[in-house]
C-alpha cells in the first residue's frame, strides 16, 4: 500500500489556522492567504492537500467557500475537503467544483443513510472522518461526544465503499506529542477501508512509525509540525517514501 502525506490547511474566517485539540479559542493563524499556502505545499512536492472548513464544521454548512475555491484554482494537487458537509447537494457541489474527495464526519453518526448513499453515488470520492476523544466518536466540530466507539463506527461502514477513513485522535491534534500509532493500526486491521492517520504528527519519526505499523496505514495528515518548521517538506516526503 502506498503511503500519502496530506498537509493540512484548516480554514477559519478565511485564514489558515491550526487549533489545539479542536478548540476554536486556541487558533494560531499561520497564513492570511490559503491559496498561496496551497500553492507552496504543491510546489514542495505534495500530491494531496487536506482542507478543513472549521467554521463550516460548527455551522453544519460551508462557511469558507471562497477560500476553498481559491485553493482549487491555485494548485494542481488533489484536494480532500471536510467540514460542514451534511447533505448530498453540498457534497456534489464540491465534487463539481473540483474537490477530489469529500470527507463526511458528523453525518456518519447522525445520518448514516446519507453516507451510504453518497459512497454508492460517488465511488472513490467520499471519505469518512472519524474523530475520537478517548476512543469515543466526537461530532459537531468536536463539540459533542457520542456514545459510539471509533472502532464500531468504522465497522458499521466497512462495506459502504468509502474511499478512506481519516482517523483523528483529538487529544493529540495540534499538540505535536506524537501520533497514536496503536489506535490507528487497530482501526486499519479491523476494516478493509484504507485508514489515514491524523493528529499529533510531530516529525519524520512519526511518519516512519506509521509506515512500520503492524497493519498497513494509507497515509497521514501533517499540520503544525510543517508550519512550525519541525519537519521540512523534503524530509517528510522522504520518510513517507
Amino acid at each position: 500500500m502506498s503511503f500519502d502525506l496530506y498537509p493540512a490547511i484548516d480554514l477559519k474566517s478565511g485564514q489558515v489556522v491550526r487549533l489545539k485539540r479542536g478548540d476554536m479559542a486556541q487558533a494560531t493563524v499561520y497564513a492570511e492567504d490559503p491559496a498561496a499556502q496551497a500553492a507552496a505545499f504543491s510546489a514542495a512536492g505534495f500530491a494531496w492537500l487536506h482542507v478543513v472548513d472549521l467554521d463550516g464544521a460548527f455551522a453544519g454548512r460551508p462557511a469558507n467557500a471562497a477560500a476553498v475555491r481559491a485553493i482549487l484554482a491555485a494548485t494542481p494537487a488533489q484536494v480532500q475537503l471536510g467540514g460542514g458537509v451534511r447533505d448530498m447537494a453540498t457534497l456534489e457541489a464540491w465534487l463539481e467544483a473540483g474537490v477530489a474527495r469529500v470527507i463526511i464526519g458528523s453525518a456518519a453518526v447522525t445520518n448514516p443513510a446519507f453516507v451510504r448513499a453518497a459512497c454508492r453515488a460517488h465511488p472513490g470520492r467520499v471519505a469518512l472522518g472519524i474523530d475520537a476523544r478517548d476512543g469515543m466518536v466526537a461530532t459537531e466540530g468536536w463539540a459533542e461526544t457520542s456514545d459510539m466507539t471509533a472502532l464500531d463506527l468504522a465497522r458499521a461502514f466497512a462495506d459502504s465503499g468509502a474511499a478512506a477513513i481519516i482517523f483523528t485522535d483529538i487529544a493529540r491534534d495540534g499538540m505535536l506529542g506524537g501520533v497514536n500509532v496503536s489506535a490507528t493500526a487497530a482501526l486499519a486491521s479491523a476494516v478493509p477501508v484504507p485508514v489515514i492517520a491524523s493528529g499529533g504528527v510531530s516529525g519524520a519519526e512519526d511518519i516512519r512509525a506509521l509506515r512500520a505499523a503492524p497493519a498497513p496505514i494509507a497515509g497521514a495528515i501533517i499540520g503544525r509540525a510543517l508550519y512550525d518548521g519541525r519537519v521540512t517538506a523534503a524530509s517528510a516526503l522522504a520518510a513517507a517514501a
